[in-house]
């Protein structure tokens, strides 16, 4: 399996200068979704002191043309700060900066679904909707193979791997507790994560998450996890279905509730919001992958704990259905449910906008209604 070059460059040469003190400069490194909606690119700035809260973060700019964003005739995009973290690299007092990309007449980029889900967001924010994503990767060396699998063959089938314990069954775990670790320093709402069911593919979870939080915490865990992987010389893939064949894809499993839905009574709600969307299935299968549909169609099988892309089911504790209902909510009548069609490329503004919309908005059709 090949790694990468820049992981065998020594840590601790690096490390000497990592421990300079850097006076009152904080260095910011600003994040942003390129052109292909699933790929990010950051650059760093220097700032005089500590931002405290957004507003101390300037607005910046980047070549848009060099990002699938732009062309080169007319290349400048702006990155508008919208989330910061502490930076769990260069650690305090340095940041993370999530940022929304605005194109040169200062609307938002076609892959900047975070604008519209934050207005949608706005308007619900009194039912208080919780979020809460199962995102699944799955981890290859620099050539694509996957981290751990013979380089002439495949690994034992599927059985053992799940929150497996061993060397012969957790491929790669020394990636997962680093990412662990580091989204915790960096403040990101991760809750857990385990070994799938594939060897060298992993889960971590974000939530629960209020409103806009989900898609801005989400993201910047992948990056982290990005960066993670950088320093072991290793490569994450969110690809649905990284593996043809009988093993199983990746997805991003998406639990919602309301208010409503986590107080007495709440089942009504939840079936409510289910019937609902069942009648809009087509709509959130194209919102639900970058590609409209088409990468889920790889995963989406009615195979391997999968629904099938073309029907729509639901059922308690059926991990063959689009939407689970967790046995515990059935016998509590009230809680949350779990769609289970996102796949792991999703972007999760759209994802959670999606259900907003249909569950709360009541919309119906193909396409979404445009608010003033």
């Amino acid at each position: 399996m090949a790694m990468s070059s820049s992981a065998k460059l020594s840590k601790v040469v690096k490390q000497q200068y990592m421990d300079l003190p850097q006076g009152d400069k904080v260095q910011a490194m600003y994040i942003w979704i390129d052109g292909t909606g699933e790929g990010l690119r950051c650059k760093t700035r220097t700032l005089d002191s500590e931002p405290k809260t957004i507003e101390d973060l300037p607005e910046w700019n980047f070549d848009g043309s060099s990002t699938y964003q732009s062309e080169g005739s007319n290349s400048d995009m702006y990155l508008i700060p919208c989330a910061m973290f502490r930076d769990p690299f260069r650690k305090d007092p340095n940041k993370l900066v999530l940022c929304e990309v605005l194109k040169y007449n200062r609307k938002p980029a076609e892959t900047n679904f975070r604008k519209t889900c934050r207005k949608i967001m706005d308007m619900v924010e009194n039912q208080h909707p919780w979020f809460g994503m199962e995102q699944e990767y799955t981890l290859l060396g620099t050539d694509g193979h996957p981290f751990g699998w013979p380089s002439n063959g495949f690994p034992g089938p599927q059985g053992p791997y799940y929150c497996g314990v061993g060397a012969d069954k957790a491929y790669g775990r020394d990636v997962v507790e680093a990412h662990y670790r580091a989204c915790l320093y960096a403040g990101v709402k991760i809750c857990g994560t385990n070994a799938e069911v594939m060897p060298a593919q992993w889960e971590f979870q974000v939530g629960p998450c209020e409103g806009i939080d989900m898609g801005d915490h989400l993201w910047v865990a992948r990056f982290i996890l990005h960066r993670v992987c950088e320093d072991f010389g290793v490569v994450v893939s969110f690809d649905p279905k990284p593996i043809p064949g009988n093993w199983n894809g990746a997805g991003c499993h998406t639990n919602f509730s309301t208010k409503a839905m986590r107080e007495e009574n709440g089942l009504q709600h939840i079936e409510e919001a289910i019937d609902k969307l069942g009648r809009r299935h087509q709509y959130h299968i194209r919102a639900y992958d970058p590609k409209g549909g088409l990468d889920n169609a790889r995963r989406l099988t009615g195979h391997h704990e999968t629904s099938n892309i073309n029907e729509f089911s639901a059922g308690v504790a059926n991990r063959g259905a689009s939407i689970r209902i967790p046995r515990s909510v059935g016998q509590d009548k009230k809680g949350y449910f779990e769609d289970r069609r996102p796949s792991a490329n999703c972007d999760p503004y759209a994802v959670t906008e999606a259900l907003i919309r249909t569950c709360l908005l009541s919309e119906e059709g193909d396409a979404p209604v445009e608010y003033k």
